[in-house]
C-alpha cells in the first residue's frame, strides 16, 4: 500500500498512578482523509488478564506483534521486561519483522514500556507514556493532570485522551480503557 493510502493514526496512553494500571486508546481508523471505523479495539489484555497491551500503527502488524509478545510471555513466565526486550530482539533482526509498521505499549501492575521497531524497549521515567498520531497530546493532558489533579487513574486516561481527541483529526472519543 503506498504511503498516501496508507491506514493513518491513533492514540493510545498508558499510566500508573496509586497502584493503577490503565491503558486507555481511541477507536478511529482512517484511510487518508476518511474515517473507516469508529469503533476499533486497540487496547488488549494478555497472560492471563495481568498484562495490557495497546497497538498504534498497521492493524495486521499490531496483532501480529501481540501474538509474538504473548509468546515471549509464556515463554518468559509473564516477566514482562524480559518478554519485551526478546521481542524486541527478533523484531530488529527477523526479515518478516522488521517490516512491521506498528507500535506497542505493554503494561502491568509494575512495569510500563514502549516497544518500537527500532529495537527500542522503554521505560519512561514517569509512570505515563503515549504512542500514536495523538500522543504526544494525552501525553502532555495526562503528565499536567497527574501533576496538578485530584482525579484517580482512570479519570486522568479518559481526559488526557478527551484532549488528544479534541486536537488530533486522527483520534476520536471512543475511547477502551483497561485497568489493572
Amino acid at each position: 500500500m503506498s504511503e498516501s493510502m496508507a491506514f493513518r493514526g491513533t492514540t493510545i496512553l498508558a499510566l500508573r498512578k496509586d497502584g493503577k494500571t490503565v491503558v486507555a486508546g481511541d477507536g478511529q481508523v482512517s484511510l487518508q482523509q476518511t474515517v473507516m471505523k469508529r469503533k476499533a479495539r486497540k487496547v488488549r489484555r494478555m497472560h492471563n488478564d495481568q498484562i495490557i497491551c495497546g497497538f498504534a500503527g498497521a492493524t495486521a502488524d499490531a496483532f501480529t506483534l501481540f501474538e509474538r509478545l504473548e509468546g515471549k510471555l509464556n515463554e518468559h513466565s509473564g516477566n514482562l521486561l524480559r518478554a519485551c526486550v526478546e521481542l524486541a530482539k527478533d523484531w530488529r533482526t527477523d526479515r518478516y519483522l522488521r517490516r512491521l509498521e506498528a507500535m506497542l505499549i505493554a503494561a502491568s501492575k509494575d512495569q510500563l514500556l514502549v516497544l518500537s521497531g527500532n529495537g527500542d524497549v522503554i521505560e519512561p521515567d514517569e509512570d505515563v507514556a503515549a504512542i500514536g498520531s495523538g500522543g504526544a497530546y494525552a501525553l502532555a493532558a495526562a503528565r499536567a493532570l497527574m501533576a496538578h489533579s485530584t482525579l484517580d487513574a482512570e479519570g486522568i486516561a479518559r481526559e488526557a485522551m478527551r484532549v488528544a481527541a479534541d486536537i488530533c483529526v486522527y483520534t476520536n472519543h471512543e475511547v477502551t480503557v483497561e485497568i489493572l
